[in-house]
C-alpha cells in the first residue's frame, strides 16, 4: 500500500480533450427492441377489444400484425437454422403459435410471440451493452499524449503512434497514456484500474507505470516499453472479450433436451396423421386427431416448468438486492462449487479509515538533543487532520474524517505545501508539522525518537496498515495507522460460501501480500493470491475450472471484468462497481450487502428443485394425455384443458418462490 500523503490538483472546469464520452446503446437503437414494442402495443390494443367481446374484424387484424412484428425475426433466425438442419427453439415458439392460433387459441399464440419477442430484445440489449463496456474501458486511455522529442522540444501526438522507447511526459492530473517506466521525477499514481488497490501508488525513477492510470500532483517522464496494442489496458479489454465469446454457451436444463423433445413431437404429430390415412381413415379424423396430440404433446408445460420457478427467483432475488440477469445465470448460481472473492471493494469497503493512533509520548530532551512532547491519542489526530485539511488525497480524507467522527476542533493551517511521494507540511498554532511517508521524514533525522517511530511505523506495516508518520518542528511525535476497512458481514458471508461449496473460498487481489494476508486472516480465508494483474485473476480462476470446479467469482472493479468474463458465474458488487464489471457480471448486488451472495445461490439451488418438481408434473399430464389420445379418442376441448391446467399448475407451483418465506429460507439455509 502506498504510505505518503500528496495534495491532489482541483479538478478543471472544463473536460479533458483526451477524455471520450460515454458510448451506451440505447434501448430503441435495437431493432429487437423496436419489433418487440410494436408487438406488445398491438397485443395491449387486441386484448382487451377482444374481452369486451368486440366484433373478430376490430381485434383479429390486431393480433395478425401482433404475430408478424414480433415473429417475423425468429421466424427467420429459425428457417436459417433449419437449413443447417437444426431445429431452433425461435422456430418451434413460431410454430407452436401458429399452432394455437389454427385451432382457435389466437390470443395465447399472440402472448407467446409477445413473451418470446420481449425475451430476444432483452438478450440484444445485455449483449450491445456488455460490448459498450468494453469499447468504453478504452477510453481510461488517453486519447493523445506529450512526446519529447530529443532536441527537448514537445510535440502532442496520438498515443497509437507512440512507439517502445518514446520517453513522454505525465503532467499532474493526466492520464499515463502508454505502459512503461519512470525515468525522471516523483508522483503518485492511482492504478485502481489495474491492480484494484484502494490507494494510490507512490512512484519514482525505475518503478513502472500503466496506461489508463491517474497520476497525481508530481509530473514524470515516462519512457514507452509496451506498444498501445500490447498495453495492460489493451489487454484487459482482449481477455474480457475472449472470455465472452470462448464461454461455454450454457442452456436452461429443459434446453438440453429440446432437440431431441422437438423433432421426435413433429414426427410422432405426422405420424398420428399419416398412419390413419394409410388404413383408410378419413382426413378430417386423422387432422383432428394430429391437432389435437400436437397440443397434448407441446412442451408448454415443460418449458413452464423451468421458467416461472427461475424467473420467481430473479423477482425475489431483486426485492432483496441481487439483479440476475437472466433464467440461464440463476440456474447456474445453483451449480457453483468454488468461490474467489475480490478484496478492495468487495470484502472491504474500499474507503481507508483511521485505525490505530499510536502517540510517541515522552518528556524533555533526549540523548540527542530533540523533545517530543506528550501527546494524547486524540491531540495527535487533531494535529495530523488540521496539517491534512486542505489535502485531497485519499488519506487525508481518511484523518480528517476520523478527527471529525470524534468531534475533535481543527486549528487552522497555513503555509499549506505537498511534496509527492514525501508528504504535507504546514503550520499549525505556529508549528511546522508534517505529514507523510515514514521511510522519507525519518531520513532527515535520527536518535532514540526517530528509533521508536521507526519500531511504531514498522509495526503497523507488517500488519497490513498504512503507517502515516507527524512530526512537529522535525521532532516525530506520533504514527497513524491506516487501512480499508472490512465489509461488517464479509466473515460470515465466507463461512457460508464455504459451508455451501463445500471448500473456502480463495482471495485474488492486486493488493499488497501484507494487507492481503491481515484481512484473509480476519475473514477465515487460507487461499491468498496477491499482487496480482488481471491476466493472473483469470489464470487463477482457470485453474481451478480446469480442476473440475464451477467457480463464483465476485469483484467490482476494471481489474475483475476478465475474470467475471471467465468464470463459470460472476457476480458485481453494485454501488462502487465499474461500468466494465457491472455489465460483465452475471449477476449485481446492488446495496453491496456480501450476506445475499449465498443467499442467492442457496434460493437458485431451490429453484432448481421446483423445477425438477414441475418436470414431473408437467411429464405425467403430457403421458396420459398421449396415451389417452392414441389408444382412445380424446375430445380436442378437453385435451386443450388437460393441456392449460397443467400448464396452470406447474406455473403455480413455481410462483410460490415468490414469497417472502423463499428468501428467508434461502437466507436461513446460506
Amino acid at each position: 500500500m502506498p504510505t505518503t500523503l500528496i495534495e491532489r490538483p482541483a479538478p478543471s472546469a472544463a473536460p479533458r480533450p483526451d477524455t471520450a464520452p460515454r458510448r451506451r446503446t440505447r434501448l430503441f437503437a435495437l431493432p429487437e427492441a423496436r419489433w418487440a414494442a410494436a408487438a406488445t402495443v398491438l397485443f395491449l390494443i387486441a386484448l382487451p377489444l377482444q374481452l369486451t367481446g368486440a366484433p373478430a374484424w376490430a381485434w383479429g387484424p390486431l393480433y395478425a400484425l401482433t404475430y408478424a412484428t414480433g415473429g417475423w425475426e425468429p421466424a427467420w433466425a429459425g428457417l436459417r437454422a433449419l437449413r443447417e438442419k437444426t431445429l431452433d427453439v425461435d422456430l418451434l415458439m413460431i410454430v407452436a403459435a401458429l399452432g394455437a392460433a389454427a385451432v382457435g387459441q389466437v390470443m395465447d399464440g399472440a402472448l407467446l410471440i409477445v413473451i418470446f419477442a420481449t425475451s430476444g430484445a432483452l438478450e440484444a440489449l445485455a449483449t450491445a451493452r456488455t460490448a459498450d463496456s468494453v469499447r468504453g474501458l478504452l477510453d481510461l486511455a488517453p486519447t493523445t499524449a506529450t512526446r519529447l522529442l530529443d532536441d527537448g522540444h514537445e510535440e502532442n501526438v496520438p498515443t497509437e503512434r507512440l512507439a517502445v522507447g518514446d520517453t513522454v511526459l505525465v503532467r499532474p492530473g493526466e492520464r499515463i497514456g502508454a505502459d512503461g517506466r519512470v525515468l525522471d521525477g516523483a508522483s503518485e499514481v492511482d492504478q485502481a484500474t489495474i491492480t484494484g488497490e484502494s490507494l494510490p501508488v507512490a512512484k519514482e525513477v525505475g518503478d513502472e507505470v500503466f496506461a489508463g492510470t491517474l497520476n497525481g500532483t508530481g509530473a514524470l517522464r515516462v519512457k514507452v516499453e509496451r506498444d498501445a496494442s500490447d498495453s495492460v489496458i489493451a489487454r484487459i479489454v482482449a481477455m474480457v472479450e475472449e472470455a465472452s465469446e470462448t464461454k461455454a454457451p450454457t442452456q436452461l436444463f429443459i434446453e438440453k433436451v429440446e432437440q431431441r423433445y422437438s423433432i421426435g413431437m413433429v414426427i410422432a404429430t405426422l405420424a398420428v396423421f399419416a398412419v390413419p390415412l394409410a388404413f383408410g381413415a378419413a382426413v378430417t379424423g386423422s387432422l383432428l386427431r394430429a391437432m389435437t396430440f400436437m397440443i397434448v404433446a407441446s412442451p408448454c408445460a415443460v418449458v413452464l416448468a423451468t421458467m416461472p420457478p427461475l424467473l420467481s427467483a430473479i423477482a425475489n432475488a431483486g426485492r432483496h438486492g441481487v439483479l440476475v440477469k437472466s433464467a440461464v445465470v440463476m440456474e447456474r448460481l445453483g451449480q457453483v462449487d468454488g468461490v474467489a472473492l475480490d478484496k478492495t471493494g468487495t470484502l472491504t469497503e474500499g474507503t481507508p479509515r483511521v485505525t490505530d493512533l499510536r502517540p510517541l509520548t515522552g518528556s524533555g530532551p533526549t540523548d540527542d538533543g530533540l523533545t517530543t512532547d506528550g501527546l494524547t491519542a486524540d491531540g495527535l489526530l487533531a494535529l495530523a487532520a488540521a496539517a491534512e485539511h486542505p489535502s485531497e488525497h485519499p488519506l487525508a480524507r481518511a484523518i480528517v474524517d476520523a478527527a471529525r467522527t470524534r468531534g475533535l476542533a481543527l486549528a487552522t493551517a497555513e503555509d499549506f505545501a505537498s511534496a509527492p511521494g514525501i508528504g504535507v507540511t504546514a503550520t499549525v498554532d505556529g508549528r511546522t508539522v508534517a505529514v507523510g511517508a515514514p521511510a522519507r521524514l525519518l531520513n532527515r533525522t535520527g536518535g532514540a525518537v526517530v528509533a521508536r517511530a521507526a519500531a511504531v511505523a514498522a509495526e503497523l506495516e507488517t500488519g497490513g496498515r498504512t503507517a502515516v508518520l507527524v512530526e512537529v518542528d522535525g521532532v516525530p511525535v506520533g504514527v497513524l495507522g491506516i487501512a480499508d476497512r472490512l465489509r461488517p458481514d464479509a466473515a460470515a458471508t465466507v463461512t457460508a460460501l464455504t459451508a455451501l461449496t463445500g471448500t473456502a473460498p480463495a482471495l485474488l487481489t492486486g493488493d499488497n501480500p501484507r494487507a492481503a494476508a491481515r484481512l484473509a486472516a480476519e475473514v477465515g480465508i487460507t487461499d491468498v493470491r496477491a499482487g496480482l494483474l488481471p491476466q493472473d485473476k483469470v489464470t487463477a480462476v482457470q485453474e481451478q475450472e480446469r480442476a473440475g470446479r464451477k467457480v463464483l467469482v465476485l469483484g467490482d472493479g476494471v481489474n475483475d471484468a476478465p475474470a467475471l468474463a471467465a468464470a463459470h458465474t460472476g457476480v458485481a458488487m453494485g454501488r462502487a462497481g465499474s461500468d466494465l464489471a457491472l455489465e460483465t457480471a452475471d449477476a449485481v448486488i446492488v446495496r453491496d450487502e456480501l450476506a445475499t451472495v449465498p443467499a442467492v445461490v442457496a434460493l437458485s439451488r431451490r429453484a432448481r428443485s421446483f423445477v425438477v418438481q414441475n418436470l414431473v408434473i408437467a411429464s405425467v399430464f403430457i403421458s396420459a394425455l398421449v396415451v389417452w389420445d392414441l389408444v382412445a379418442t380424446l375430445p380436442l376441448p378437453l385435451g386443450v384443458l388437460g393441456h392449460e391446467g397443467s400448464t396452470v399448475i406447474v406455473g403455480l407451483n413455481g410462483l410460490r418462490l415468490l414469497r417472502e418465506a423463499a428468501w428467508t429460507r434461502a437466507r436461513a439455509e446460506g
